[in-house]
């Protein structure tokens, strides 16, 4: 298993993005990109929060731990890439606003083809504190590819068989976390997996990430005079990060190589999984708490 990650790394990690992306499009309808019209301020200061934000409480935390380069870059790598699906469906369980939800969500995908590379190219070398050159191009190119394309697929395979919208998107989004699973399988057998040796630090540093993104969504439209709903609606998109494009991008620029230690890209790929898995846990207090508002008021 070791040998057939280290080889195929990227493939796995190109696959598991695609089938995640023909999922979400499977669930997006045109209207989604529509709903900005309906919500612009909303859109705006949660945009504000996701790309603007984001990076800057990225270099903070680096800058107040003094993490590792590579803790500090997954951080950034973190920061740069959109919300996910799972913002949708926890923003629905929190019965806040989910039109408001998909619609950063789309937003933010499909300009995260310009956005992901320009964050990446400002924020990672003032978080290792060195000159990073990052393939901006190729990035872009791969976003498109993996990415966008998928999605519009799925978007028209939404459409042409609407009535089972929901089996088709769990037929993908399984396929993608079975992807995911190998990842994280194939990383452990090839020692790729070092968290013991970081202590604390990255969970720590995870942890604190996703509460202030959380926070910093939240507050951000509550300045702007917005409801609860559609607060709670941006914190989690602001939270939750496409953990899928963060594996491929990792893999892209940093990729694996057998017999070779490259402990940079391991802390990268170690900060990307372990936020992943905290950003739930982190946001749950705050969702569970606008549920009990919403279904008392």
């Amino acid at each position: 298993m070791a040998e057939f990650y280290l080889n195929y790394e990227y493939h796995i990690a190109s696959a598991q993005l695609i089938f995640a992306m023909l999922g979400m499009g499977v669930t997006l309808r045109p209207e989604a990109f529509i709903e900005v019209m309906r919500f612009p301020k909303g859109v705006l200061l949660g945009l504000s929060s996701v790309l603007v934000i984001s990076p800057i409480l990225a270099l903070a935390i680096a800058k107040v731990f003094d993490l590792e380069p590579g803790i500090a870059t997954g951080l950034v790598l973190v920061a740069a890439v959109p919300g996910g699906t799972m913002s949708n469906i926890l923003t629905y369980f929190a019965k806040a606003n989910v039109p408001l939800s998909i619609a950063l969500t789309a937003i933010a995908t499909t300009g995260c083809l310009l956005t992901t590379p320009l964050v990446l190219q400002i924020f990672a070398g003032s978080a290792v504190g060195a000159d990073v050159q990052m393939p901006g191009t190729r990035i872009a190119f791969e976003i498109a590819l993996f990415l966008l394309l998928p999605l519009a697929l799925g978007m028209v395979i939404g459409k042409r068989f609407d009535p089972h919208r929901d089996a088709i998107a769990r037929v993908f989004i399984r396929i993608s976390v079975a992807a995911i699973a190998m990842i994280v399988i194939g990383s452990g057998a090839a020692d790729r997996l070092g968290g013991r040796d970081y202590g604390a630090i990255v969970a720590i540093s995870a942890a604190l990430f996703s509460v202030l993104l959380f926070a910093a969504g939240f507050l951000l439209l509550k300045a702007g005079g917005l409801p609860a709903k559609d607060c709670v609606a941006a914190a989690i998109e602001t939270s939750f990060r496409n953990i899928s494009l963060a594996l491929l991008v990792k893999a892209s620029i940093w990729p694996v190589q057998a017999g070779v230690v490259d402990v940079f890209a391991d802390q990268v790929f170690f900060v990307a999984l372990t936020y992943g898995g905290i950003a739930m846990i982190a946001s749950l207090p705050g969702v569970l708490w606008h549920r009990r508002v919403a279904v008392g008021a």
